[in-house]
């Protein structure tokens, strides 16, 4: 970059901020480091290509962050630049500047706690449902205390920027005229654009085998302008991809229908059942919470006797790391798309989806949620697809009793999921109800008195008080009429975190798959690898319907089941078959993964160069058709519906 020599040049100025910007990001990134020191990888070399890859990082986010101040300083002329109110006004937004690079190291730090995870898609999201991301941290986190302190060490700096550094002086004698201006400006607004255009974080920032040094290289604010931009993944742009012909002929094989025509689901000869189903979606259930898979906290013991006396499946997994990831698994039957939720995207209406496959069959589809369903589209989606919604915009006041920012408390969801059943038996209507609980989730907070952990102080807490909820729910339900023809299907909407040293932990995606009916199905543990997407067909062949389908889920019961979890986040895309996790990667390839240990909150792996035909071919077939299916309109409910 060539910057003329001369001691008036007020873009002198810029070398502070970037000196400022890159020891913030380096101060963020070395507490992140001791935060999970003992996942990290902490040998020589590579800690160097961590520091050295996110230095690069931080000085691209340093490029993007000084755009609106290289507009200012070209289009200022000197007689206005040089006043002494513009100093004072140049200091103030200095000083604002040098507090939100602050803030956002803190933030990311708590983003860091919760996620394991530089900004990503997820603090994306945050951005748009400003009212409950605020409302969140405010009843999460003493928001008064950290700015405060946030604004005495900025404050602590400024001074000492002020006192020590000499470019401030240089900066405002500066005499340049607009064309010296405009020459230098523009050379430092040419970067940015550089590298917008040339680079992606996302495969730069690879440095290791373990994930958290791959988190750690990024810079913060990168990620998150890297997550705008990548929001929604084209899967023929990013991923590996077979021709069309070969995939849909493949899919065909595999799930028996493609994009030519559906399959009919047959589930032995006798009479369908009209059985009742109330579908409780859990927050955040991972597995790893229940002692019914070897956790020893007895943070579930309701839940854990519940599975003695349900069909319990103990080897499911979750689809993703988001609750509309959940709700897309249950509702549509199909493998996670790259890029945001189908249930937020904006063409999502009349899918083939499990509400309609109900509404044929004579139900009344209703989905129940805690908070306000405007958020992740939920209300949008649910009531396109075949349900009916109630909100909490449909709670009177005096069925509420407690509430946070995220919603009702669990008791009064299960109060009002009640009361909508008892409408719908009235009517003598049978009734899929579709709950979505909210409490196990920050800021975890509940009703006091109800279980042995005070409300608000953690996870722990949200779990075991959802676990009471449920059983208080259930026992309530046994004195209801049709109770006895009621099945009822608690599962998690995906797990407790995402944080992991592998590209996709495993083990952070494998969650509680419970049927429950006393009176109708016989209790049995299922140890079947399987995936939410397969929930409800499994269902469907409990009640031995006959249906036509494009769900690439199946009945888990039926002994010839393929055993297959589907696992991903925003832009990985992971099959798992027995001891094998295949991923398909935005840089168009696919890596195998042997799965040496598999614990209740870890996994080894270890790669390997050997991909067979089949299973790649597999991997893309299941992808590639799920991402063709919706883009080219084909997985829609029949018209002739």
């Amino acid at each position: 970059m060539s910057v003329p020599n001369t001691n008036n040049n007020r873009f002198l100025f810029l070398i502070l901020i970037i000196g400022i910007f890159t020891a913030i990001s380096f101060a963020s990134r070395t507490v992140l480091l001791f935060t999970d020191i003992t996942q990290v990888d902490l040998g020589i070399l590579p800690l160097l290509k961590l520091y050295a890859v996110g230095l690069f990082y931080d000085l691209v986010a340093s490029s993007y962050y000084m755009i609106p101040l290289v507009i200012y300083l070209i289009l200022l002329p000197n007689r206005l630049f040089n006043m002494k109110i513009h100093k004072l006004l140049f200091l103030a937004v200095f000083f604002i500047a040098t507090y939100l690079l602050i803030f956002n190291a803190v933030s990311e730090w708590f983003f860091w706690e919760e996620f394991g995870k530089r900004f990503n898609f997820i603090a994306v999201d945050y951005l748009v449902y400003t009212h409950e991301v605020i409302h969140n941290i405010l009843e999460s986190y003493p928001i008064p205390l950290l700015l405060t302190v946030i604004f005495i060490l900025n404050t602590v700096l400024f001074g000492l920027i002020l006192k020590k550094s000499a470019l401030l002086t240089k900066t405002f004698d500066s005499d340049q005229t607009f064309f010296q201006r405009a020459k230098v400006g523009l050379t430092f607004l040419l970067l940015p654009i550089l590298f917008f255009n040339t680079m992606e974080q996302q495969h730069l920032s690879q440095v290791s085998k373990n994930q958290y040094n791959n988190e750690l290289a990024k810079n913060g604010l990168y990620s998150l302008f890297s997550a705008f931009r990548n929001n929604t993944l084209d899967y023929h742009a990013f991923y590996k991809t077979e021709e069309r012909s070969t995939v849909m002929n493949n899919l065909d094989r595999l799930v028996h229908f493609n994009d030519t025509h559906l399959k009919l689901v047959k589930n032995g000869d006798e009479q369908e059942s009209k059985y009742n189903v109330m579908l409780i979606m859990v927050e955040s259930l991972s597995a790893s919470y229940m002692g019914a898979f070897g956790n020893d906290q007895n943070l579930t013991p309701h839940l854990d006797a519940l599975t003695q006396r349900s069909l319990f499946f103990d080897h499911v997994y979750a689809t993703g790391t988001r609750t509309v990831r959940g709700m897309e698994a249950v509702t549509l039957s199909l493998p996670p798309t790259p890029g945001r939720s189908i249930v937020k995207r904006p063409d999502n209406h009349n899918m083939f989806s499990t509400g309609f496959v109900f509404q044929e069959k004579g139900y009344e589809s209703k989905f129940i949620y805690a908070g306000h369903g405007y958020f992740d589209n939920m209300n949008d989606f649910f009531s396109h697809n075949g349900f009916d919604v109630i909100d909490r915009t449909d709670f009177g006041e005096e069925e509420i009793s407690f509430a946070n920012v995220w919603g009702v408390c669990d008791e009064d969801l299960f109060a009002k999921a009640m009361k909508e059943s008892d409408k719908s038996y009235k009517a003598d209507k049978p009734f899929f109800n579709f709950v979505m609980t909210t409490s196990n989730h920050r800021p975890y907070t509940y009703p006091e008195g109800k279980i042995d952990i005070p409300s608000h102080t953690g996870r722990s807490g949200g779990v075991k008080y959802t676990d009471y909820a449920i059983h208080d729910f259930l026992e309530k339900a046994k004195e209801k009429p049709w109770f006895k023809d009621t099945i009822f299907i608690i599962v998690a909407d995906h797990n407790g975190g995402s944080a992991g040293k592998n590209e996709l932990p495993i083990w952070r995606y494998r969650i509680p798959l419970i049927v429950y009916a006393p009176e109708i199905i016989e209790p049995k543990v299922v140890h079947k690898l399987s995936s939410q997407i397969d929930t409800l067909p499994t269902l469907f062949a409990l009640m031995g319907w006959e249906y036509q389908s494009q769900f690439y889920g199946d009945n888990i019961l039926d002994p010839n089941f393929k055993e297959r979890a589907f696992i991903g986040n925003y832009q990985k895309l992971g099959l798992l078959k027995e001891k094998n996790l295949f991923v398909l990667e935005p840089d168009k390839t696919l890596h195998h993964y042997n799965i040496v240990d598999e614990r209740l909150t870890d996994a080894t792996y270890q790669e390997t160069d050997h991909i067979s035909p089949e299973d790649a071919l597999e991997i893309i077939t299941y992808y590639q058709s799920a991402s063709d299916l919706y883009t080219h309109h084909i997985n829609r409910w029949p018209e002739r519906h």
